[in-house]
């Protein structure tokens, strides 16, 4: 099973849940919806190499997309999904650039 840890509230997160909606080779953990689930994915950001970038230039990490075999990606096509079009406008940065 392909874990993906994002939350309700993200465009890009919210975009490949549509995706996995009733596939049981997801499993969709929304970050934002208990502790525990904020504090395993704050564990995994920060020990994992994977987030390096996205810490460097202050994203979040999500949509984060740990595969069956421990893979950490924040790619979604590395879990056979599709990312969301950068030109369909909602945005999650401070600045408004984009997710």
């Amino acid at each position: 099973m392909i874990k993906i840890y994002g939350m309700d509230t993200c465009p890009d997160c919210t975009y490949v849940e549509e995706q996995v909606k009733g596939n049981a080779q997801y499993e969709v953990i929304d970050i934002g919806r208990h502790v525990k689930n904020l504090k395993a994915f704050l564990k995994l950001r920060d020990h994992h190499p994977a987030f390096e970038e996205a810490k460097r230039i202050g994203a979040a990490g999500i949509p984060c997309f740990v595969l069956e075999d421990g893979t950490v990606t924040l790619c979604p096509e590395e879990a056979g999904l599709h990312s969301r079009p950068a030109n369909e406008g909602a945005t999650c940065h401070i600045d408004g650039s984009g997710c």
